[in-house]
């Protein structure tokens, strides 16, 4: 592959083959004075997939993002994109990533062309230009507004043309940073569907998010972080069978006390009575689903009349709150302990890291 500007070529690596990673962070610390924002933190991002980055507001998301183009460097660790270091080769890594802020950085006084011709020249994409700017606006359904100063634009053109912006120079690495924060459930969903197109033709896409709906079968790749720390990171399938063993049913019935009896049943290795937000609800283990016919013939023999059937299948969202939960209880489980507790840094660490490179 060449990266080009005009009157320039630069020859850049062969991108990452399949089952490889397009970025690789290993053990990156950084803080802003004694506020540590991202502590040993773990991130692998396989190519050709969609990763999510889940958490809350200062979990280290866009710091994250920021340490995989070069625009920040770590303090401690190792930073990989296309298998260079970006805080050296900054340049080159840049050029091969499409960027969409939180807040992305529009000119509200030029036209939504004037804003793609301006990134278009930074770009250096020359002749190649308007065949590229018609491509995506088009591709994000904004070759109308192409002459209407942005500054008139809705939330949701803005968020259009910053898409666009992005694949521009037809990028190997997307990063999105909350990329439908402001936008109506339509956009969202347009967004979201674009996203998929593009992984779909190669491409590698990172997403920060803390709604989980977005991410919900739409994430190939899972990473929760808290505090800057990577609490879990797998596709959702994987994570959730750490949670929950795969062979739960929920049951309901009009009498919900009829079916505390299916506990002394054969093959039932549980029956948990308090499932979360599921009142008349219990949840069932057992040790081979294919039981779950006879329990309701036994159950529909013995009068019970069933309301509900169904096979437990986790949320993204029961993960997410599940995993923050194993994390806040491992920490104070150490506390109790007396043990060092799992948390993110605290001010001493920073007063040491400030020592040690004296």
């Amino acid at each position: 592959m060449t990266t080009a500007t005009d009157g320039l070529s630069q020859a850049a690596p062969a991108p990452p083959g399949p089952g490889s990673l397009t970025v690789d962070l290993r053990g990156v610390d950084r803080w802003f004075g004694a506020v540590p924002a991202l502590h040993q933190l773990d991130l692998g991002v396989p190519a050709g997939a969609i990763t999510v980055l889940l958490g809350p507001n200062g979990a280290g998301k866009t710091t994250a993002i920021r340490m995989i183009t070069g625009a920040l460097t770590p303090d401690r660790g190792t930073v990989r994109t296309f298998g260079l270091d970006p805080a050296v080769d900054g340049e080159q890594v840049r050029r091969r990533c499409g960027v969409v802020s939180a807040k992305p950085a529009l000119y509200d006084r030029l036209t939504g062309r004037g804003n793609l011709e301006y990134a278009a020249e930074l770009y250096g994409l020359g002749r190649r230009a308007d065949d590229r700017i018609l491509a995506a606006a088009d591709r994000f359904g904004i070759v109308d507004a192409l002459d209407q100063r942005v500054g008139g634009y809705s939330t949701g053109m803005k968020t259009r043309l910053a898409l666009a912006r992005s694949v521009l120079h037809d990028p190997e690495l997307l990063l999105y940073d909350e990329p439908t924060s402001g936008l109506d459930p339509e956009s969202s969903h347009a967004v979201l569907e674009m996203i998929r197109e593009m992984t779909a033709e190669g491409r590698t896409v990172v997403m920060c998010t803390h709604l989980l709906v977005e991410a919900e079968g739409l994430a190939d790749r899972i990473v929760v972080l808290d505090g800057g720390t990577d609490l879990l990171a797998g596709s959702q399938e994987q994570l959730t069978r750490l949670y929950w063993p795969p062979n739960l049913v929920h049951l309901g019935a009009q009498d919900p006390s009829q079916l505390r009896q299916v506990g002394r049943w054969d093959g039932v290795i549980r029956v948990d009575t308090n499932v979360a937000n599921r009142p008349g609800v219990v949840q069932v283990q057992l040790d081979d689903p294919s039981r779950i016919p006879d329990i309701v013939e036994r159950l529909v023999g013995e009068g019970v009349r069933l309301t509900r059937v169904e096979p437990h299948e986790p949320t993204l969202e029961d993960l997410y709150f599940a995993v923050r939960r194993d994390h806040r209880e491992r920490q104070q489980a150490a506390e109790r302990a007396g043990l060092a507790p799992v948390r993110p840094p605290t001010e001493l660490d920073a007063l040491a890291r400030t020592e040690a490179t004296r």
